[in-house]
This record gives C-alpha cells, structure tokens and sequence, in this order.
C-alpha cells in the first residue's frame, strides 16, 4: 500500500489545488451561520469525491487495466498528453476571457451548501482530470478490495482539502484563520488558475516522462 500511496498522494495533492473551490469555502465561512453552511458544503465536496473516485478505481479494475509494462506506458502517455492539453485549453482560456469578479456571499441554507459542494466537485474537470491517472495506478495495484478503499479514502480526504481544511483552522484558530484566509483568496484571485495550470502541465509532465521510460525499458 506504501508504495501505491507513494505514486498517488503527489497527484492526489496537485488536484487539490482548486482555487475556484477554497474561494467558494471562503466565501461560505465568512457568511451567515458559516461554519454549518462550510460543514455541509465539505460534505458534499468529499462525498462526491469519494464516490467518483472508488468508480473510477472500480470501472478500471473491472475492465483489467493492463500490467504489461509497454501497454500501461503507453496509457500514461495518453493521460500525460490530455492533462498537458487540458493545461493548453485553460492557459488559452484564461487569456481570452474577461476579469473574474469577486464572488458573493451565497447566503446558502444547509441542505443548499450540500447540493453546492456536489456540484462544485461534479464539475471541478481540472481535479477529476488528474484522478483518472490516480484511479490507473489504484486499479492496476495489488491490492485487495480494502486497500484500494482504504487508499481511495486517504486520496478523497488530500483532494477534498480545499473544502475542509479551512473549516478545520477556523475551529483551532478563528481569527488568525479568518486573517489568512483572506489573504490567501487574494492571492488564488490573482495566481489561483495560473497555479492550476502549472500543476496540471507538471502531472501530465510527469507521467509522459514516466511512459517514455517504462517504453524504452530503463
């Protein structure tokens, strides 16, 4: 298990960084009845995650992933080119597209801060674009069926950080958290989507250089 928890917590943690999601979190807390409405907003971030995460993992054990050296090279080739193009897309966009404007407070009741972090994390396309590499090296592992559960809630919980890491320091430390947390929103509204693109290109980097290896057999 270390040595697949070894492949997939780096990726694990570049999908992590969701600007537009701790943005939303941010948001959240700051408004009325916050730490209820983040509650329940983290929730459904990490309950869908971990629900999209163990059918990925599930799909692609039930389809056998192949453990041939070349034949799994070359799908790392391919997951590396489409994060790398997906980087390509969002770099392309971003210059195109006009200045974002500073996010509302929601005013979201309980049951709508749930329904939100779902689909914040149903259409978060950059984090489950990093996931499908991550749920290849889960299926393709040796594991039984409580490892790779046991490995997929430990990626659900680094994934799902942008969504309950903030709750948890606003419960240890309120005021000094509440004073970083704004700070770090200012920084996501100026470097956020660039740092997204960067960690996508590295991923898909990473896992081009490593098919191109385990292609030429060193």
């Amino acid at each position: 298990m270390i040595s697949v928890l070894v492949l997939v917590i780096p990726l694990a943690l570049a999908g992590a960084v969701s600007p537009v999601m701790l943005t939303e979190q941010t948001v959240l807390l700051a408004g009325r009845d916050g730490r209820r409405v983040a509650g329940c907003y983290a929730i459904g971030v990490g309950g869908t995650f971990l629900v999209l995460l163990w059918l990925m993992v599930a799909f692609g054990h039930s389809i056998a992933l192949p453990k041939e050296p070349r034949l799994s090279a070359s799908l790392d080739l391919v997951l590396g080119l489409l994060l790398i193009l997906i980087a390509a897309l969002l770099r392309y966009r971003r210059r195109r597209a006009p200045e974002a404007k500073k996010p509302r407070d929601y005013g979201l009741g309980l049951v709508q801060a749930f329904g939100f972090g779902v689909f914040s994390m149903a259409t978060n396309f950059t984090t489950l674009a990093i996931m499908v590499p991550v749920a290849k090296e889960i299926s393709a592992s040796h594991l039984d069926v409580l490892g790779r559960l046991t490995v997929v809630c430990i990626v659900a919980a680094v994934g799902a950080l942008p969504a309950w890491l903030p709750l948890a320091m606003t419960l240890v430390a309120p005021d000094p958290t509440r004073r970083g947390l704004q700070v770090l929103s200012d920084f996501i509204d100026r470097r956020g989507p660039l740092i997204t693109i960067l960690l996508l290109a590295a991923a898909g980097i990473f896992l081009v250089i490593r098919g191109i290896v385990h292609m030429i057999g060193l």
